[in-house]
């Protein structure tokens, strides 16, 4: 009997470099650790609950639509793990176990296996979830209200949020270093300024994610809220806040540079990331939303395929 072969044919380039999709989840992973362990730091045994159940139902939802669809089972890759993982550091401490699930829901069947599974998703899936979450529970986003009844050592205020009702001069006392060093309430893994820039940096460095969308990304959001800064510093908050609260560092390090809706190319990535970055102040400062960094990446996503069709001129000939 003729012994059949499956032959499995790509497009080009066929040199591979040697990396895995797993290698690359857990060194993602492994760059949150300083964020995620302040977090667990300032905000106590409740980060567990929240982290451990966000991961594990994360992984829970991708094996049963493996089983469910007759796929091979993917959770050893790592991916689900990390959506989990990410999902939960933008996460206030108390969320409810309900939420909690629900997010990892959509995250990993809606965001991701919808669209075919890892690679294929038009969307960052922990954006997606954050932002549909944010639309039909506005107030398990708000920090302030969320994260009231914790005794902190410092004084503890949702910057964003002050700004936004009560202009620039609320945070007066706030500093830019107690900003870079936690002190402020927000996310579990969004609020340690320091160790988000060091688990970018290792990122970047190790070729995991692209400086040219991160930077740029980050670029954006300084020059723009400069601007209004200038023109109204009363009402606007300086360059640094915007940059050292909210969701700023954890999307440009580990949100906006996810592999299957960012570009490929060097000036789309560019482009990508400035535009993200003025989408983002622009939301905060002059929109609804107090926080404009999930719905920017979304936005980005969405003109990511055109993007993507901006590409240098091929060598050879011109006829």
């Amino acid at each position: 009997m003729l012994k059949q072969k499956k032959l499995i044919v790509s497009h080009a380039p066929f040199w591979h470099n040697g990396s895995r999709i797993t290698h690359r989840n857990y060194h993602i992973m492994l760059a949150t650790l300083p964020a995620v362990l302040a977090g667990i730091y300032y905000y106590g045994i409740p980060v567990f609950g929240v982290l451990c159940l966000s991961v594990s139902t994360a992984m829970f939802w991708e094996l049963a639509i493996n089983r469910v669809s007759k796929q091979p089972v993917t959770i050893g890759d790592g991916n689900a793990a990390l959506i989990g993982l990410l999902i939960a550091m933008l996460f206030p401490a108390t969320m409810p176990w309900w939420a909690v699930i629900t997010g990892t829901f959509i995250a990993v069947v809606i965001g991701k296996q919808i669209f075919g599974g890892i690679g294929s998703n038009a969307f960052n899936p922990v954006a997606l979830a954050v932002a549909i979450m944010m639309i039909s529970w506005q107030d398990l986003f708000n920090f302030d209200g969320m994260l009231l009844n914790y005794d902190f050592d410092f004084a503890a205020v949702y910057p964003l949020a002050a700004a936004k009702h009560f202009g620039s001069g609320s945070l007066e006392t706030l500093g830019l270093n107690d900003l870079l060093m936690g002190r402020q309430i927000g996310g579990i893994g969004a609020t340690f300024g320091l160790g988000l820039i060091i688990g970018g940096i290792y990122l970047m460095l190790r070729g995991f994610i692209r400086w040219e969308i991160s930077l740029t990304f980050l670029a954006g959001v300084y020059i723009t809220a400069l601007l209004f800064n200038l023109i109204d510093p009363e009402r606007f908050v300086s360059p640094g806040i915007h940059i050292l609260s909210g969701y700023t560092l954890i999307g440009a390090f580990f949100l906006a540079t996810e592999d299957s809706s960012s570009p490929v190319n060097t000036v789309p990535m560019l482009i990508y990331g400035i535009v993200g970055g003025i989408m983002t102040v622009l939301i905060r400062n002059i929109g609804a939303y107090i926080d404009g960094v999930i719905l920017a990446i979304l936005v980005i996503n969405l003109v990511n395929p055109l993007l993507d069709k901006i590409r240098p001129q091929a060598l050879g000939k011109v006829v």
